[in-house]
């Protein structure tokens, strides 16, 4: 599986989401063999990138081209526990094991 953070630039807030996101994965103790979690700007992200799409939530339009199901809008990128909220979920839906802090 593949989670892509997408900011404007693809620079610093897709890069402290891919953060995030990484120290959620390893906090909850999942295995990510199967998991890459990487950082790209909005015009290179394409609907065979990723898996899912963690994306702040006014650049909704600009990704408009992405599978909306796969798109994860957050309403605040340094809201950590909105992104663990997010990741579990994922991690819900595709049978990924995880110990819920």
């Amino acid at each position: 599986m593949k989670i892509l953070a997408v900011c404007q630039s693809g620079l610093g807030t897709s890069f402290m989401v891919q953060m995030n996101i990484q120290a959620i994965l390893k906090a909850e103790n999942v295995d990510t063999s199967d998991i890459q979690v990487d950082h790209s700007d909005a015009g290179s992200a394409t609907p065979d990138a990723a898996d899912y799409f963690f994306v702040e939530s006014t650049l909704a339009e600009t990704v408009s081209s992405l599978p909306k199901d796969r798109v994860v809008p957050l309403k605040s990128l340094i809201d950590k526990e909105e992104t663990k909220q997010h990741v579990n979920e994922i991690l819900d839906k595709e049978g990924i094991a995880y110990t819920a802090e």
